[in-house]
């Protein structure tokens, strides 16, 4: 299966803002996603430029949230997120697993093939939308070995 087409940076920065905005409430914060049954929730709160924490959160990169900067791979990826959770069995491509980050479960969904991840964050009853990039080579081969040993520990 193919990935959705790429939506590329065109004329100013904040029209395609707009545009890449529009794409994720339509796509996923409005889409009634789930995983496993169970609802993806997206972060509204605090609001960013009149926009969803969660939205900047998974356009941007940066170690506190204060510094994080706007990213154009995550940008122009920004419809392959709700792709990449709706095609689980679907897409051979896309692989899942969960991990443990100190207390937290996350869900990894992974689409080893063009190298662009998303995580879910397990809640009560639900999953939060917690992130979406392209992993580092680094990062990729320690989700390599996460999935394997997930899966295998899986029987």
């Amino acid at each position: 299966m193919a990935l959705p087409a790429l939506m590329p940076l065109q004329g100013e920065w904040a029209d395609y803002v707009d545009a890449i905005y529009q794409v994720y409430v339509d796509q996923i914060a409005n889409a009634d996603l789930t995983f496993q049954a169970l609802p993806i929730r997206c972060k509204y709160v605090p609001a960013t430029h009149g926009k969803h924490f969660g939205f900047w959160h998974v356009i941007s990169e940066g170690e506190s949230e204060e510094d994080r900067l706007p990213d154009l791979r995550r940008c122009e990826r920004i419809t392959w997120i709700s792709y990449l959770i709706t095609n689980i069995g679907a897409d051979a491509d896309i692989t899942w697993w969960e991990n443990k980050r100190g207390s937290n479960t996350h869900v990894v969904i992974w689409h080893e093939a063009e190298n662009f991840v998303v995580i879910l964050a397990a809640r009560n009853g639900y999953y939060l939308l917690k992130s979406a990039y392209c992993p580092e080579s680094r990062r990729a081969k320690t989700f390599i070995k996460e999935r394997d040993n997930y899966w295998k520990q899986k029987g």
